[in-house]
């Protein structure tokens, strides 16, 4: 059975003052809160065991979640003491990765329903770990241009030749020979295990998949206009 970690112990500041006193993964994004969806999302894949990584407010993710029973799922604890950064926070969930591998892996600020299926199976051989990859969307409209002529005008467009990293991965218990101590996964252990031939990635596209990194007080808004646009108006992936 394949389990989940959600990594949702990092302080939201990009998202302050909304964080000061809810920790990212419970900010409501429409009727839910970013986790709801996230649990809704694997749960739906077959994912019914998961672990909350969990830092600064834990005890009110833990006071919120508590066994998972009413969300059909099973939700259990990894606490930090102190600031670990994601590459640390896995570190010191060892124990769960050594025995359940493989495993997928969450960001906590993202809402996705892509199929996490694909990335656990292309791991084998020298691939330690998946990363999902999913096309850049512009932040900004873009300009088609012709000689000195404007030509067309695109709103924030997805970029299909630009890939960037969704913050969905799956991994092996070879992992963690790569995980810090302390520090950022994608600053520590994907770097070196790209080196060496080790990092795998498996592209989703947008769409058909959904993807949005919660990453302001407008993604907030924006999102679930979109969800409800997906979902032929009510808000949910």
């Amino acid at each position: 059975m394949t389990v989940a970690l959600i990594l949702a112990g990092g302080f939201g500041k990009r998202l302050r003052p909304l964080t000061l006193e809810l920790p990212k993964v419970l900010l409501p994004v429409g009727s839910k809160t970013i986790v709801e969806h996230q649990i809704e999302w694997l749960r739906g894949y077959g994912i019914s065991e998961i672990f909350m990584l969990v830092g600064y407010l834990k005890e009110k993710i833990i006071e919120t979640l508590g066994s998972g029973a009413k969300y059909g799922v099973f939700v259990s604890y990894v606490v930090e003491d102190e600031p670990l950064g994601t590459g640390g926070a896995l570190r010191n969930a060892a124990h769960i990765i050594s025995k359940m591998e493989p495993v997928i892996v969450v960001n906590g600020d993202i809402i996705t329903d892509i199929d996490p299926r694909p990335l656990l199976s292309s791991l084998g051989g020298r691939i330690v770990a998946n990363i999902a990859l999913v096309p850049l969307k512009s932040p900004y409209g873009v300009v088609d241009v012709e000689g000195n002529l404007a030509r067309s005008f695109r709103e924030k467009p997805i970029l299909k030749d630009y890939w960037i990293n969704a913050g969905v991965y799956a991994m092996k218990r070879d992992v963690l020979e790569y995980l810090p101590e302390r520090g950022d996964i994608e600053k520590t252990a994907f770097p070196l295990l790209a080196s060496k031939g080790s990092l795998g990635v498996v592209k989703f596209e947008t769409p058909p998949y959904y993807w949005r990194s919660v990453d302001s007080p407008k993604d907030l808004e924006e999102i679930p206009r979109e969800l409800a646009e997906r979902s032929g108006g009510a808000a949910g992936i």
